[in-house]
């Protein structure tokens, strides 16, 4: 396909002509800042030891810089279809997702069976089982650092072929032992809702 260049206005030479002839000292030219001016945001550096002469081989024995920077930022993102899951927690329920053929059932949401691919189906258990595995976090992301050291345990529901990642409450971390798997737990959910997986937690069940 041959495409029509474009017509030009009949003035449109006048005007070439006309610029060639435009004294090049008239033309007003935009203004370039020759310097990059100081503000006080972000990290601002006074001073850091280094070398006076051409010998640097002390660097190699130098610390890493480390700074604490301001960072902040909003997003916009979907539970897709993990989102009933979430409306579970804030109406004080416990939702897992199971695949109608099979009987496989999952722990956490999940849309589609990962063996025949086929949709899974909602069912309602309550969040009760026991401890399948466990750990001790001495340290965590921001959120989390300040409540250090906290017990994160894989829990274990009975009829559910996978485990579900929670919060273990109301226990010494440094009395955590093997004893503990196995242990009885039983699932609360906070009084307002975050739609996190944090809105329940377990505490162990004497």
């Amino acid at each position: 396909m041959v495409t029509k260049a474009p017509e030009r206005s009949k003035n449109h030479k006048a005007r070439k002509q006309v610029d060639k002839t435009r004294d090049p000292e008239q033309v007003k030219r935009p203004e370039f800042a020759e310097r990059v001016e100081d503000n006080m945001e972000g990290t601002t550096v006074y001073n850091i030891p280094f070398p006076t002469g051409e010998d640097l081989s002390i660097l190699k024995q130098m610390s890493p810089i480390v700074i604490k920077f301001p960072y902040s930022i909003d997003y916009n993102f979907s539970y897709g279809q993990d989102s009933p899951f979430f409306a579970a927690l804030t109406n004080k329920r416990f939702i897992v997702s199971r695949e109608p053929e099979t009987g496989y059932t999952y722990a956490t949401p999940r849309g589609h069976d990962m063996y025949t691919g086929a949709p899974t189906e909602w069912v309602e258990i309550k969040p009760e089982g026991k401890i399948h595995a466990f750990t001790t976090c001495f340290f965590g992301s921001e959120a989390f650092l300040d409540q250090t050291p906290f017990i994160l345990i894989l829990v274990e529901f009975e009829g559910v072929d996978t485990l579900f990642l929670g919060r273990l409450v109301g226990v010494d971390p440094s009395a955590a032992n093997l004893d503990w798997i196995g242990k009885k737990v039983k699932g609360h959910y906070i009084r307002n809702s975050k739609l996190k997986p944090t809105d329940i937690y377990f505490n162990m069940v004497e």
